[in-house]
């Protein structure tokens, strides 16, 4: 049965770092991923750009990629979004037998003690880790989060529709989005970090203080 991935974030801008992950995990585990942009917070600003903004940018971004959707749930949700409530309504959405996965970062997954209802969460779906430039993951630090449940073989996957963690062989890329906006904000050359299509939105729609001319990469 064939494996449905789900990828979490704010993407705020979504760069090449990003879709780096989310390829990876397409083409080790043979399966479509998921990008879920989140909400924007309640009773605060948008973190940077707002959610329709920064799910636009999806679109761009995975435009013409095989095996790259854009999963907009998280945004028709009111209030705060939980993992764990977003699992459960894809797990409504896909049935109890089609193993569903959460693509995660390992600092992510380092935390995931911290989360609502976290030990739940392996009822719902697996769990793929990505390992980040200064987040570097052991087998000793998964067994000690969840113990029996990794597995080498992206094919155990499939075998199962929730409860196991599997490592994503993955390039690091040492980008941020955080970055991004400081680079754009300092006027810094950063068209490189974000696909073309999503660095002309950003200076079409002046975001993150964009300044027309200014870090921008030559035509």
């Amino acid at each position: 049965m064939s494996l449905a991935v789900f990828y979490g974030g704010t993407f705020d801008p979504i760069h090449d770092g990003h879709l780096a992950v989310a390829r990876a995990a397409r083409d080790a585990l043979a399966a479509q991923v998921r990008l879920m942009p989140a909400a924007d917070p309640p009773h605060r600003a948008a973190p940077g750009a707002d959610a329709r903004q920064r799910a636009h940018m999806l679109d761009l971004a995975v435009a013409g990629e095989t095996g790259l959707v854009v999963d907009r749930r998280e945004l028709q949700r009111e209030g705060r979004s939980y993992t764990v409530e977003t699992l459960r309504e894809a797990r409504a959405e896909f049935g109890p037998e089609r193993p569903l996965a959460l693509l995660v970062g390992a600092d992510s997954f380092l935390d995931l003690p911290k989360w609502r209802e976290w030990q739940a969460l392996f009822g719902l779906a697996h769990f793929v880790v990505a390992e980040r430039p200064g987040s570097p993951l052991d087998a000793a630090r998964i067994e000690a989060i969840a113990p029996g449940r990794e597995t080498a073989d992206p094919a155990g996957l499939r075998q199962a529709p929730a409860g196991r963690v599997y490592r994503l062989k993955q390039p690091l890329h040492a980008e941020s989005a955080s970055q991004v906006r400081e680079f754009i904000a300092a006027g810094r050359p950063w068209d490189e970090f974000v696909p073309p299509a999503v660095a002309a939105y950003i200076r079409e729609c002046g975001l993150y203080g964009v300044v027309a001319g200014r870090g921008a990469t030559p035509a």
